[in-house]
This record gives structure tokens, sequence and C-alpha cells, in this order.
């Protein structure tokens, strides 16, 4: 109960009337969508490669999939968007954005996106090779029994 109030207590109302959580509060780590879409990304260098636009979730498990990344163009004409496998960024409260384990050249060498590639899982596989990231469909590697 103690936990629930000290939620609630964090909890206010945007101007929609609908609940977020307050993000001035260290001790909880849920987020909401709309804060991370727009959030920067950055390479392993720390240099600005995209924001993201959007995320992608698995309707059966819940779990976040891909941040769909916006990544070139000028002034949002020539965009291209890319989904990121959500294993491979990292949170840098630093930067208040993302670290992503990829670099430009990779995100130019990926292959062709589109709107029809998420019927394809042979397409979804080579984007997580190119990647270099566990496809989310093969869970998470077993750990041995503790002794």
């Amino acid at each position: 109960m103690r936990i629930a109030n000290a939620a609630m207590e964090t909890m206010k109302h945007n101007e929609k009337g609908s609940l977020e959580m307050a993000t001035a509060n260290p001790n909880f780590s849920l987020v909401s969508s709309d804060e991370i879409e727009g959030a920067k990304v950055y390479d392993p260098n720390g240099e600005n490669i995209g924001e993201i636009d959007q995320l992608l979730i698995d309707r059966s498990s819940g779990s976040v999939r891909y941040a769909v990344m916006s990544f070139g163009g000028f002034l949002g004409l020539g965009n291209r968007q890319y989904p990121l496998p959500w294993s491979s960024i990292r949170y840098d409260a630093q930067r208040e954005g993302f670290i992503a384990n990829v670099t430009q050249q990779q995100l130019k060498d990926a292959p062709q996106f589109s709107e029809e590639s998420w019927t394809d899982r042979e397409w979804e596989a080579r984007w997580h090779r190119h990647f270099e990231t566990r496809p989310y469909w093969e869970g998470e590697p077993k750990q041995p029994p503790k002794p």
C-alpha cells in the first residue's frame, strides 16, 4: 500500500485529462511512450544519428520489440526510417537520449525497409543479423542454474 501511495503521489493529470508518470521521480523506471518518441539517438561515439519516431510493441507479450528511428533528410524531407531492435539501444540519462550499438554506416547499409517488411520473418532475421542482435522470437539465452 505504501508503494501504491507513493506511485499515486507521483502521477499527475496532463491537459487531456489522462494520467502520466511524473519523470521527476528518480525511483521509477517506467516512462510514457510519448516521452520516448522524439528522443535523440546517438551512436557509440556519442554522435547524434537520429531520433525515435515510434515504438513497435508485440501484441502477445506486450514487450517493446523495435524503436523506429528516423535518420537523414533535411527539415523532415528525405528522412528514412529504421526499426532498431529494442535490444540494440539503451537509455543514457546524461544525454537524455538513447545510445545505439549501430553506426551511421550500418544504417546506410541496412536491408531495405518497407511497411511490408513486418510480414516477412526472413527479412526480420536479416535485419537482426545486420545489427548483430538476437531475434526476440528466439527468447533470452538460458542462464545456467546457480550452484
